[in-house]
């Protein structure tokens, strides 16, 4: 077992990689009310997590992570009696760890909470980093909290359950990990995650351990994303305008995204051609893919609305190297006559 802590002004989060699911109750505080957040796939596959406790079931999917189950899941926290000292846990993927995050973290002005991630997405992103937020008219993360979890058990054993596809997707956020930060991630990934996506124990838990490294200490650094912690955006931008529009699952919009981003950063002089190429070859081995059918004029609507936008310029996350990606504040204007550039 592994463990990486993320160190903020406030609070300590324990990331802890290898532990087993299973012993999440060694990790929570005695004497305190305990409550479950999770789905109906973890109530069917890993029942046995969530026996001992009172469990608050919600919806699977992007169409769930919205202000409505929030408030859903306050009235179940009254029914019960939760108050102050209640500990909240979600067990499941992205879309549990967000809405138990933000959930907790607003109920009685915040309960202490920590995760149980069940998909590799969620293991190394959604769970990581304090963010937390619902959608709001199927704009991605709208509403929001910056809160950490107390901690987080990162268990490769119960992704064994998921179907390829839904491995993929996480793969996007590691891809995306090695792109901004760890040039080394991303060598290791060229050679192995192929390996790692057909099973290779080994190789997956050592992406998931650097992949949750590299996204502490930038968290660390810049909790509440004022200035480095964009960086973990690459990719989300067009992703998040890609995913509201064609509803393609999280990590393909954002591979979709990275891909853009890439051919941009090779546009505008900052990126060789030769590393977007090798972003793009990565992705298509993993079965992810790099382009869309979405007309310009449409991205760009859904574009001009994304949170990210501060007056009349889009932060864009574009890459100098693979490693090496920074933050760029590009005019609105501008940015139309990129993408038709990049499609």
């Amino acid at each position: 077992m592994h463990q990486v802590t993320v160190h903020t002004p406030l609070f300590t989060s324990r990331v802890l990689i290898g532990e087993r699911a299973a012993r999440f109750p060694d990790y929570l505080p005695k004497g305190r009310q305990v409550v479950i957040i999770t789905d109906a796939a973890i109530l069917r596959l890993h029942r046995e997590l969530t026996q001992d406790y009172p469990v608050i079931e919600i919806g699977s999917g992007e169409e769930h992570k919205t202000l409505q189950t929030a408030e859903q899941i306050y009235h179940q926290l009254v029914s019960l009696g939760a108050d102050r000292s209640t500990f909240v846990v979600g067990i499941g993927g992205g879309i549990v760890c967000d809405v138990t995050g933000f959930a907790a973290s607003t109920y009685m002005r915040g309960l202490r909470f920590g995760f149980v991630p069940t998909t590799l997405l969620s293991q190394v992103d959604a769970s990581v980093g304090g963010k937390n937020g619902v959608n709001l008219g199927g704009f991605k993360n709208m509403v929001g909290t910056f809160v950490q979890p107390e901690f987080v058990l990162c268990d490769p054993r119960v992704l064994q359950t998921l179907p390829r596809t839904e491995l993929v997707q996480g793969f996007a956020e590691i891809v995306k990990a090695g792109a901004i930060r760890d040039a080394a991630l991303f060598d290791y990934l060229e050679q192995h995650a192929v390996a790692a996506l057909n099973g290779d124990e080994q190789a997956l838990e050592h992406i998931i351990l650097q992949s949750v490294r590299m996204k502490a200490g930038v968290v660390e650094r810049d909790e509440h994303e004022q200035g480095e912690r964009r960086v973990l955006n690459f990719g989300h931008t067009f992703g998040h305008a890609i995913e509201k529009l064609t509803k393609r699952p999280h990590g393909e919009a954002v591979s979709i995204g990275m891909a853009m981003a890439a051919r941009i950063s090779v546009r505008l002089g900052m990126l060789d051609a030769g590393d977007a190429l090798r972003l793009n070859s990565l992705l298509q081995a993993l079965s992810l893919p790099v382009e869309t059918c979405l007309p310009v004029s449409a991205l760009f609507e859904a574009l001009k609305k994304d949170k990210k936008k501060e007056g009349d310029a889009l932060h864009l996350v574009l890459l100098r190297a693979l490693g090496h990606a920074d933050v760029q504040s590009v005019p609105v204007s501008e940015v139309e006559t990129l993408m038709s550039q990049s499609l």
